[in-house]
């Protein structure tokens, strides 16, 4: 994945890169990515810059008196992208930027798509706290990244490895020197007087997780250090990868994503009701499928009640989950659940998985292939494929939802079959994505493969 679609960025945009770990590095493969789509990109940074970080823009200007927005414009109708500062500093071997209130006039004065600005510095280390004058933001910057290095995990929590330590230290009480732990640097990037210092209630927050192996058990710290940010609802999402890849640079996106589990139906075919039965260890077909999902940190799990409702709820009530009720159960549509179901969720949800609640002996490894499928941006509907055949649960992105709740009977494939080029069919080795209960004699099949009789 490019890093311009994980950030989704648009044209007007003014991106903003704070923290350490790679800042300048994705900032340029950002402009070359933009300038490559045919975008006008001008770069720059709001404090400084070791000069050899600009030797192979295809062309930067200092802004002196004399150098007119014109010539910003004859750059960028030749190169595509210029990276602009205020003067160099020799003796530091430096340029120094521009100051952050000239930054929107010079946009339109020169007609550019996009600013990108790195807006603090951190010693080429790969984690910060920022100092009492940094970040330097422009007011109305629209997308603040802060990045991060994932190679800081383990790393003592000292100056050597961590920029201006002490403040993450005084802040917290981490203890001085021990190896960075994932929750500690996912503290340290949510945190609105660490990693969030400055930005703008206006702006869009996208993390960056730098360095990240395409597999491996670093990827798997970083994906977790990303749950624990979005636990943060001022961060809209967070991007793993390696800036300075030659191959597209982003391994995944994790946003919000909860499950809707349908567990309102009646039941007819059955002749009782299906989450309710047991299955295995002392608990009920629901309490299994639920602390399977639990494993996934999702950000919420909604549990769509109507026939025997409150028994439902008190089976769960140990657990954290919600619930919503669909008053027209006995209607007995799925996709009147469904509302139901994606009604209750927040604003800041990007996606939905939806599950059902007479599945007991679905695979978590199928769960996991479908947030996979998603995060890795292969499709904005995913759902599992066995041997040819599709089954449940399927992954929504948020701007299907409309179409959904706009149903007025029929069922979700109705919305699938619409938008072909938009579902990805994830291949799974598991036959549970299409096993469900719905009579007595499916249901002891199914307990005796699963060995539970």
């Amino acid at each position: 994945m490019r890093l311009a679609d994980a950030l989704r960025v648009q044209r007007g945009e003014m991106v903003g890169f704070v923290g350490a770990g790679g800042k300048t590095s994705a900032l340029f493969r950002l402009a070359h990515e933009l300038r490559a789509d045919g975008w006008r990109v001008i770069g720059t940074t709001t404090t400084r810059l070791a000069r050899h970080e600009i030797l192979h823009v295809p062309c930067a200007l200092a802004m002196a008196a004399r150098t007119s927005p014109a010539a910003v414009r004859r750059c960028l109708d030749e190169h595509g992208f210029v990276f602009l500062y205020s003067y160099e500093d020799n003796r530091r071997d430096k340029i120094i930027g521009l100051a952050p209130e000239t930054l929107s006039r010079l946009v339109d004065a020169v007609n550019s798509d996009a600013l990108l600005i790195e807006a603090d510095g951190s010693r080429r280390l790969p984690l910060k706290a920022p100092r009492g004058n940094e970040p330097v933001l422009p007011a109305d910057v629209s997308l603040v990244v802060p990045v991060a290095g994932i190679d800081a995990l383990g790393q003592p929590l000292d100056a050597e490895h961590v920029f201006n330590v002490e403040r993450i230290i005084e802040r917290y009480g981490f203890p001085e020197g021990e190896p960075l732990l994932p929750p500690w640097m996912a503290l340290t990037l949510r945190d609105p007087e660490l990693g969030l210092r400055g930005v703008p209630e206006t702006a869009r927050v996208v993390g960056l997780l730098n360095k990240v192996p395409r597999s491996g058990y670093e990827r798997a710290r970083a994906r977790l250090v990303a749950q624990i940010m979005l636990r943060s609802t001022r961060i809209e999402a967070v991007a793993l990868g390696a800036a300075q890849s030659p191959a597209d640079p982003i391994h995944e996106v994790q946003q919000r994503v909860a499950a809707v589990v349908l567990a309102a139906g009646q039941s007819r075919r059955m002749g009782r009701s299906k989450p309710l039965l047991p299955w295995s260890d002392g608990q009920t077909v629901i309490e299994t499928i639920v602390r399977r999902l639990l494993m996934f940190r999702l950000a919420e799990i909604v549990i769509v009640t109507g026939y025997q409702g409150e028994a439902v709820r008190r089976t769960l009530e140990h657990l954290p989950v919600s619930f919503v009720e669909n008053e027209d159960y006995a209607a007995g549509e799925m996709i009147s659940s469904l509302q139901a179901g994606l009604g209750a969720l927040p604003e800041t949800t990007a996606g939905a998985l939806v599950v059902l609640g007479d599945q007991p002996a679905l695979d978590g490894r199928v769960v996991r292939d479908v947030l996979a499928g998603y995060a890795e941006g292969r499709g904005a509907i995913v759902a599992p494929v066995y041997r040819g055949e599709r089954g449940h649960p399927v992954l929504f992105d948020r701007r299907f939802w409309p179409e959904l709740l706009a149903l007025e009977q029929g069922v979700p494939r109705d919305v699938i079959r619409r938008y072909p080029h938009d579902l990805a069919l994830v291949e799974v080795s598991s036959d549970s994505i299409l096993t469900d209960i719905d009579t007595p004699e499916q249901y002891r099949r199914a307990r005796i493969l699963a060995g539970l009789t």
